[in-house]
């Protein structure tokens, strides 16, 4: 009886958990001339999709979508420290 108790309480707080967790479920697309939020931890930005690396947004932070949109990546403005345009993954935004 207390370990089935013990195992229904573990996994509720155990799901609860998981509820206050942002997910890439959660996040979404770009979209073309709008200032998005990042909602990931952290967003490298790249001089081109695959590129080299060239700052990283953190989340809060913001990129204006400018396009094109290329294999997984968009094109745009990283403000905040990066402060410069660059491509970031697509679907990180809040």
């Amino acid at each position: 009886m207390v370990n089935r108790t013990l195992r229904a309480a573990a996994a509720v707080v155990t799901g609860l958990a998981l509820l206050a967790v942002p997910s890439a479920a959660q996040a979404a697309n770009g979209t073309v001339g709008v200032r998005e939020t990042v909602c990931a931890d952290s967003l490298f930005v790249r001089t081109e999709p695959l590129g080299a690396w060239m700052g990283t947004l953190y989340a809060g932070q913001t990129f204006q979508v400018k396009g094109p949109k290329q294999g997984g990546y968009v094109y745009g403005f990283a403000y905040g420290h990066v402060n410069r345009n660059g491509w970031v993954q697509d679907g990180w935004f809040c």
